[in-house]
Formats: structure tokens, sequence, C-alpha cells
């Protein structure tokens, strides 16, 4: 049994029941089915069918926002905003889809041409967690759709009432049964499901720990797997960055979605020529973040998921300060009823401290002081992670450098990172690999098949004979 609680309440939504072992074979096996059929669909059909989902979406809007906000705590702005990274994400594939999968012809040294060609592969099992719980499936959904491949979720127990809205919403859109399920298991059953010979590949977002998990079992089931496992992303201030954006953004950075985002920033290191002046406008902006009732307007923030994720993040202050980190500012829980916490921002934390190796999952920043550009690298590289990074700089060779030697898989250059539908996402080192969105995440799950022949038959004949 899955509960559906809300975080800035404490009360309970809905109950969910679990799938036992007859329901779960029979969505796999409908899933089996699905692929047999969508795989030899044509790419108009598969179009048609991702615009009539993103028409669902934009349609049902706010009805799936309210349940985002609900379950797990998001302001009810940011819940919309979600949706509409949705619809777009649907549309750009409904757009572009064909494109991205469009034979390229490529010469041969010995003679002849080869065509390569993007085939699906089948079901695709994805495991979600709750904190962007639209995006992070949608991410997965729309491009598996394009590619002819289905998809299986396996959503975070939290929010099993925003993963029946995502199957309801392929569903009304006229998909053909078993083209997306939602799989209502907990994590325990994980492993098994990954061995079925009927599941192709897997994709995870998660922690680190259920990143190992997932990837020990696909890994023994010789399974496709892409990871995205989160990280402490630094944000960069040097000297010739503009001082009043960069702090008002920095705050935004590191507080949206109540600081429940993979590529928040996490970690502030600040140039020492311009650090005083840095901290005196994001202490400010920190200060006046408003975190209260996620359906007021008023509210920057809504509580954390959880109970139990507001006293994690607790825990881990507690820690710090005990190793001589100061909480400049902040990371209080409010009186009355609900998961929240202020916004935070800490100080002084010693660079061998055991939270290089975390991430916080919350409203609190870490402030870090950089001589010059040579620390600042030095102290952005020395993590486990490398998922996103957000430089500040009006100097185009400070640029270059960022660019160069932060190890991320995405750096923002004067501006906040943020996910699009367009842009390939993902980490390096413990932060995972794979790749989502854009055409590289479609790619990740399909077979990338060499066709070599002498004459060069027209690629329009052959893409038709391997349909």
């Amino acid at each position: 049994m899955f509960r559906s609680v809300n975080p800035a309440t404490g009360e309970e939504i809905a109950t969910y029941s679990e799938l036992d072992a007859d329901a779960l074979e029979a969505k796999l096996a409908t899933a089996a089915s699905a692929y047999r059929h969508w795989r030899a669909t044509s790419l108009e059909e598969r179009t048609a069918l991702l615009a009539r989902i993103g028409d669902a979406y934009e349609a049902n809007r706010e009805r799936l926002a309210r349940m985002a906000t609900l379950e797990m705590g998001k302001t009810f702005d940011s819940a919309l905003a979600e949706i509409d990274k949705c619809t777009a994400a649907f549309r750009l594939y409904a757009k572009d889809g064909p494109a991205m999968l469009a034979p390229r012809r490529q010469a041969l040294g010995g003679g002849g041409t080869a065509e390569l060609h993007w085939l699906p592969i089948g079901p695709v099992l994805a495991i979600m967690p709750w904190n962007f719980p639209f995006w992070q499936a949608v991410r997965f959904i729309s491009p598996a759709i394009m590619a002819g491949n289905v998809g299986l979720l396996k959503h975070a127990s939290i929010v099993q009432g925003v993963a029946t809205l995502l199957e309801e919403m392929v569903t009304e859109a006229g998909a053909p049964e078993g083209l997306f399920q939602n799989l209502a298991v907990k994590s325990s059953r994980v492993a098994e499901i990954i061995a079925d010979d009927r599941i192709a590949a897997v994709t995870l977002t998660g922690s680190e720990g259920a990143g190992a998990s997932v990837a020990e079992a696909a890994g023994r089931a010789l399974k496709k797997l892409v990871l995205e496992l989160g990280g402490s992303d630094p944000f960069i201030v040097m000297p010739s960055a503009d001082l009043d954006e960069a702090a008002r953004q920095a705050v935004k950075a590191r507080v949206q979605n109540s600081g429940q985002s993979c590529i928040c920033a996490k970690r502030m290191i600040v140039h020492a020529e311009i650090y005083d002046a840095f901290m005196d406008r994001f202490t400010a902006g920190m200060k006046a973040v408003r975190a209260g009732d996620p359906f007021d307007k008023g509210s920057d923030m809504g509580p954390l998921s959880s109970f139990e994720q507001r006293d994690t993040v607790l825990q881990q202050l507690k820690q710090a300060k005990s190793l001589g980190a100061t909480l400049l500012v902040g990371g209080e829980t409010l009186d009355g009823p609900g998961a929240y916490l202020s916004a935070g921002i800490l100080t002084d934390v010693p660079l061998d401290s055991p939270l290089k190796h975390e991430e916080i999952f919350g409203p609190i920043a870490m402030v870090f002081r950089a001589g010059d550009i040579d620390e600042a690298i030095r102290i952005a590289n020395d993590i486990p992670f490398g998922l996103g990074s957000s430089v500040w700089t009006n100097d185009p060779t400070e640029q270059q450098r960022f660019v160069r030697e932060v190890e991320a898989g995405m750096t923002a250059v004067n501006q906040m990172l943020a996910s699009a539908p367009e842009a390939p996402f993902g980490g390096i080192k413990r932060s995972g690999y794979g790749r989502e969105l854009g055409p590289f995440g479609m790619h990740e799950f399909m077979n990338l098949k060499s066709v070599l022949h002498v004459a060069g038959a027209p690629l329009g004949q052959l893409t038709n004979a391997l349909d």
C-alpha cells in the first residue's frame, strides 16, 4: 500500500494498492504486445500521438499541476511551469522527431556506403523520483514513444497520484493499450523486473545508492542503462560578473523547488575580490525567501517533500556545524504543520567535510571563497559529482577555461542552469552516465543499425524495407 501525504499539512490524500504478481505479469505481457505493434507504426502515427498528448497536458494543465503541489509540495506556479515544459517536450518530439530519426549515409574508405538507421529496441523501464514528478517521467516518455519503444514507469512511492495521471494522459490521447503503463511496485521488486527478458533497457534518476543497486541488476541482465544521480553543482562568481544579477539568480538557483532539484546550485564559489559584496546581496536575498502555503502566490517556496526529507537536511546541518561550519542564516523549521524549512546559508565549511561527498537536497547553500580562478576550479571539481554548473564572468578567457575545465555534464554561462527539451541532460563522475532529452536522449534507447551496401540504393527504399 502506498500513502500519498500532503507535506504542507501532513494530511493523507489517498492510498494506492501495490501490484501483486499476477497484475505485474499482465502489465509486462501487455507491454511486450504493445511493442510488437508500436515498433511497426509510421513516424506520422507517432508524431500525431505525441501532439495529442501535448494537447491533453495543455487542456489538463491546472489539474495536473494541482496534483504535483498536493503530493510533493512545490508551489503551484512552479507546478504549472513544469506542466508547460512537459507540453513543450511532447510537441518538440512531434515536430522534430522524424528529423532526429532520419537515416544517415556514411562513405566507406574501401568503396561503397554505410547507411545508419535508428531502430527501437523494446520496453524500457523508467525508475523516477518525486521532485519533478511529471517532468522526470515525460522526458523519458516523449522520446520513447517517438523512437517506437514502449514505457513502464516505476515512480516514487509518494507521488502515485501523479503516476496515475501520467498514464491517464497517454491513454486519453488515444495510445494503444500498453504503450505506457504505471507500475505501482516497491523498490524491492525492481531487480526482478529488470531481469525479465521483456525489458530491453532501464533509466533511473535518483540517489547514488539507488543507482548502484539498479546498475548491478542491469549489469547482471546485460541491459542498457542510463543513470542521473544528482550532484552538488557549483555556482562560480568572478569579479567581472554582474553582481546584482548573479546574487539574484543564485537565490533562485538554490531555493527553486525548495532546493530539491538535482541541478540546484548548491555550492557558491565566490572570488575573494567580490566576496563581501556578493554575500551582502546573497544573504539579503536568502533572508527574503518566504516559505509557505504552496498554493499562495506570495510563497517563494513550499515545504520539503516530506518530514523525512526535512529531517535529513536538518541532520546534515547539525553535522556541518559540529565540524566547524557556520549557519549564517536560516535552516530553521517553521511553526505549524508542514515539512517547512527556511532558506539557509552555510559558510566556513571545511573543504574536507563529508558534505562535499553528499548532496543537500533542501534550500541550504554552502558558500566558499576562492582566491583566483585556479582555486575556484579546484574547489568546483573537488567533489565526486559532475552534473551541472553555472559560471558568472564577462571575461571570454575565463568563460573558455570554465567550459573546458569544470568537470560537469552541463555548464551555464551567466545564467542559472535549467533543463530544456532540446538540450542533452546528464552528468559525469558519480552523477551518472548517459543522456536524456534532445536527439541524444532518444538515441540512448535505440539500435543504431549499420546497413552496408555497394551500389547505394536510395535511403527511402531501405528505410521502407527496414520499417
